[in-house]
């Protein structure tokens, strides 16, 4: 079973993963999609190269293309829906500590709600 798909949505109806997908190029907008559609279909169970588990249950779907290194954190959510907290590029080795803490705030606003 195909699991939902949501995107975080700030209280102004921002959904900034979405804003983020869209600056950037077809085909890596298009290669990032793939992932996502291999997330809802394999849901818990797609594994590396695809996603990895951070911290706090937070997990990153990976991207990559010739232009670049592409994130998005998410994490598991309710009724079998993944929530998309956060979308970025990659620079370093490591995934930004700012990245990963804009996401916990994110997760803990969804969740409580």
């Amino acid at each position: 079973m195909k699991w939902k798909i949501n995107f975080y949505t700030e209280d102004s109806g921002n959904q900034p993963v979405k804003k983020w997908l869209i600056n950037l190029e077809v085909k890596t907008r298009a290669k990032i999609f793939k992932n996502i559609e291999l997330l809802q279909e394999f849901n818990l169970t797609l594994k590396a190269p695809y996603v990895k588990p951070l911290e706090d249950k937070l997990y990153e779907l990976r991207t990559k293309d010739s232009k670049g290194i592409y994130r998005i954190i998410y994490f598991a959510y309710k009724e079998q829906t993944f929530i998309l907290l956060n979308g970025f590029t990659k620079k370093t080795q490591a995934t930004p500590r700012k990245e990963i803490d804009l996401a916990k705030k994110r997760m803990k606003e969804v969740k409580n709600g």
